[in-house]
């Protein structure tokens, strides 16, 4: 029975690992082309290699330390962006990179 318990528990601890970490930023930035801008700037100000990038639709994609980050814009209804960032697969090599990301993208446009 325990190593049953010890089996589960390392598979759940194992998927937590390669999951998408989402990070959105607390209010929407003022236009699209701010928050666009901003999150360009704070993905090159972490240290994120920019691989690809599609304004119309929205998305940046980048590598750090091993690390795929998508920044996604999305405008919203009252005219105003919303960003959000996420990481995908293991972060173990920067753990700490998404919150970085978001804190530059927030100073950016002011928050």
């Amino acid at each position: 029975m325990k190593n049953f318990i010890f089996i589960i528990l390392s598979v759940v601890l194992l998927a937590g690992c390669a999951a998408r970490t989402p990070a959105v930023a607390p209010q929407a930035a003022s236009t699209y082309d701010q928050s666009w801008s901003a999150a360009v700037d704070a993905l090159r100000a972490q240290g994120v290699r920019i691989t690809s990038q599609d304004r119309e639709a929205g998305v940046v994609e980048g590598v750090s330390k091993g690390i795929t980050i998508s920044a996604n814009i999305k405008k919203q209804a009252d005219g105003s962006a919303r960003a959000q960032f996420n990481t995908i697969g293991t972060t173990n090599s920067d753990p700490g990179l998404i919150r970085r990301i978001t804190k530059s993208y927030n100073s950016r446009v002011g928050q």
